[in-house]
Formats: C-alpha cells, structure tokens, sequence
C-alpha cells in the first residue's frame, strides 16, 4: 500500500479512529491493532511476503531470549550468528542471488569461457527486506553486546518488526528506541498529533508537488542522455539529486509522522544534507537510520578510526561500499559507494593538511568559505547521483563526460529550442523553488504556521495524483 494512493487515505484514518477511539484503554489490543494493521499494509503488495516478515520476526524473538538466558559465550554467539546468516541469507537470496550468478558469468567470458544456458531465478524481490531485516538483526546484536534485554511479548516485538509506518523504507529503528514505547501506555496528544499531520503533509508534497514532477523530467534526460547538450545533463543530474531527497525524505516524513498519529516517535532519517559543509557532515544528515547502523553494526566492530591509517582507510571503504551494495545488486550502487569513500578520503586529508582555512574570524569570510564547502560538497554528491541513477557503469561516465566537455555549447542548446519555455526546465523548477522555499523556513527554525500548511495542502493535491500514485524509489532497495 503506497502512502500516496487513495487506498492509504482511507486505511489511515479507520485505524486512527479503532486506535484511539475503540481500543484505547487497552494496551495490548492497540498493539494488536498495530500488527494487524502493519501485515495489512504490506500484505497489500503481496501476501507471499507476510511469510517472509513473519520468519525474520519469530527468528529475532527466540534468537533473543536465547542469547540473554544463555550463559556461555560461545552458544550467546552462535545464536548471533544464527540471526546474521538466517537475515542476511534471506536478503541476499532474494537481492543478489541472479546479481551473483550474471556476474559469474561475465567474469568467466571475460577470460574466454562462455556459458550457453545461464542459470537464474525468476525472483521477486520483496518490499522493504533490506529495512526490515536490518531492524530485527540489530535487536539480536543489541541484546548480544547487552545493551537490551529481550521482550517476552511477541505481539509487541512483531509489531516492532512490522510497525507499518516505516516497515517498507525506515527510519530503521533500533528496538531500543521503538520496543519501549509499544510496551507502555499511550494517551493522544493533540500537539503531537497535528504535528504528525504537518509531517505528513509536508512529506506528501515533497513526494506527489516535487519528487514526481522531477520524475518524467529526470527519466527522460537519462534516458536519451546523448541527444543533450551538457547544461541539460547537468539539469538532470540537479533534477535527480532534488527527486531522490524529496521522495525519500518525504517518505520518511510521512512515516515519522503516521507513528506521531498514534504516539511513536521515530528517530529523524534526515537533516537537510544538501546544507553539509563536507562528505563527512553529509552522512551525518542523509539516511541516518541507515548511516548510523553500519557505524554502530559495521565500522565500529572493526575498529573504526581508532585503528592505525591502513585500517582506518579500510574501514572508510568497506563501510561505503557495504552502503553502496545496500541500496541495489547493480555495480552502479557499488561505484556510487566508492566515490563516496574517495571523496571521504579527501575530506579526512583536507582536515589533516587545509583546516586552517576555515578559521577566520571575519564573519563574511567564515560565510564564503562555508558557502563554497557546501557548494564543493553538493556537487561531489551529484557526481555520484549520477552513478546511482544510471543503469550502468558505462552510462554514467558517458553522461559525466558529455555533461562536462559540452557544458557550454550554446549552439546545441538553442537547437532544442527554449527549453525554459518549452517547460523542459521550467515546471519542475517552478515546484523546486516552492520546495527550497519552504525547506529554507524549516532550516531557519521557524514554525510551520497555518498558512504554510494550507498552502502545502493546496500544492499537494495541485500537483499531486493520487488516482494513479508512483512508487517510492527507495521500495526497490
């Protein structure tokens, strides 16, 4: 079930009202609620894959209790490992399985051997597995390094795991933060429920006025990159960076505020990234259930950057590109992640050799240098949009290399005519200037007033289609 489709408008408020209105003197039917609620949701894509959620929850939940009851160090860990190879197997047999075998088989052709009948599974790849197993392993290795006790309740703890407002595309919670709050009582409070009904709408026009509206635009200049001069590439490298933060903020606004709606607070997945002075401050603010798990889960354990300089640059880079094969079993994802580690590189060097730059005293230069770290850092990460959104590796360096050599063709951009009047460029920068509009007033710490929100409402169902809504783009990692 998408958020932006009408079937989610009704779902919604019939919940909220049995929640609230029928259930709301007891506990553990609103936790019932919840779970019935949350396999209704995601049962909508595909009922097939209740069974998937439903064997990763009922693994977590004994894996749990055993690894706290057991006393002996070795049975605490292969119980562990037990929650790591059943969740990671799960993702990568239905993620990477055919990702694996075709690139198998590209590397032996490479050498000369071909294959005549390559083997593959026809697999659908379930909605929200990598959000979902992650959340449920990070319960077990919380519980392992005792910074948990397990929960005996396994109404709670599946609804833990399929609480439905960020089951399919996080925030990825940590049991820690979300299990505490299911296993109390919960009063509605009117501040806090119509400050998840701003969230949601805030965050449904980011995705149906912004991120849609980006969409054919961005879809259509990757698509045909060669047929366009390089002011127009680089249009749609900007489109793209804007689409994907818009459609996956959005999401993550929407779900932070539906468990608002019915008294959950989930942690915030982004603080305005595209205002990061440097690669590091920019992981600090994008996805930051996902950054903040492969820190605590990943680069933590293996020593993180208290190792010395080739363990440290190790780390750098299994950490991005672990982040990078994440996201999709395409070596796009996996080239997306390195530039990310060689940019990171960077910044570390530049701390080591450059810092000195930036301390000054003279508050115009202290905003010039801050201003051109932020413009240096954007276009680093649009760089490795551009690896993220193309389909190949080939693709991508095609689309970078024409964007910079034919940037300032003037004749091949007058041959496609005006394309700021043609509306190639001007509709989405239309909604793009509403967006930074209204980001800029949130950055600066004022309130969303009355207006705002009407005036967001209104842009929603102006731009939005509801009727016949897109996916989140992040469904598909």
């Amino acid at each position: 079930m998408l958020f932006n489709s009408i079937e989610f408008l009704i779902f919604l408020p019939v919940v909220f009202c049995l929640y609230w209105f029928v259930f709301n003197k007891h506990l553990k039917l609103q936790n019932l609620l919840i779970l019935i609620s949350s396999y209704i949701f995601y049962g909508w894509w595909d009922w097939r894959f209740l069974s998937l959620i439903f064997l990763s929850t009922v693994v977590d939940y004994f894996v749990g209790i055993q690894i706290f009851n057991n006393k002996n160090t070795k049975k605490k860990k292969s119980f562990l490992w037990l929650s790591i190879v059943f969740n990671l197997g799960l993702l990568g047999f239905f993620k990477y399985f055919n990702f694996f075998i075709e690139s198998w088989v590209d590397l032996l052709s490479s050498v000369g051997y071909e294959y005549q009948n390559v083997w593959s599974l026809n697999i659908i790849l379930p909605v929200g597995i990598s959000f979902y197993t992650f959340q449920t392993m990070s319960y077990s290795l919380d519980i392992y390094y005792n910074k948990l006790k397990p929960t005996k309740d396994f109404i709670s703890f599946a609804s833990f795991v399929s609480f439905f407002p960020q089951l399919v595309a996080g925030p990825i919670e940590r049991a820690s933060n979300l299990l505490p709050q299911i296993l109390k009582n919960r009063k509605f409070n009117y501040d806090d429920g119509l400050k998840g009904f701003s969230l949601i709408v805030w965050g449904m026009f980011k995705k149906v006025a912004i991120a849609d509206n980006c969409a054919f635009f961005v879809d259509d200049i990757f698509t045909n990159y060669s047929s366009y001069s390089g002011l127009i590439l680089l249009f749609g490298a900007i489109y793209f960076s804007i689409q994907i933060y818009c459609d996956f903020s959005g999401y993550s606004d929407i779900a932070i505020g539906t468990a608002r709606l019915f008294g959950f607070k989930l942690m915030i997945n982004f603080n305005f990234p595209y205002f990061s002075s440097n690669i590091g401050e920019f992981w600090k603010r994008w996805h930051i259930s996902l950054s903040s798990w492969f820190r605590d889960y990943l680069y933590i354990p293996l020593g993180g950057s208290r190792v010395y300089f080739l363990k440290k640059i190790r780390n750098i880079f299994v950490i991005f590109i672990v982040s990078g094969f994440w996201h999709g079993a395409n070596w796009t994802f996996i080239a997306w992640g390195f530039i990310h580690s060689i940019f990171y590189l960077l910044y570390l060097l530049y701390l080591h050799f450059f810092n000195y730059i930036a301390i000054h005293k003279n508050s115009f230069i202290k905003f010039l240098v801050k201003f051109i770290k932020i413009t240096i850092t954007y276009f680093s990460v649009l760089i490795a949009w551009i690896f993220f959104r193309s389909s190949n590796i080939e693709s991508s360096i095609n689309y970078i290399v024409k964007m910079v050599t034919d940037l300032f063709n003037i004749n091949e951009l007058i041959k496609y005519r005006n394309p700021f009047t043609e509306g190639f460029i001007l509709e989405p920068f239309i909604v793009i200037v509403i967006f930074i509009f209204f980001e800029i007033r949130l950055y600066l710490d004022k309130k969303l007033g009355d207006m705002s929100l009407i005036l967001l409402i209104f842009f929603t169902l102006y731009f939005g289609n509801f009727f016949n809504p897109s996916d989140f783009i992040y469904f598909q990692f």
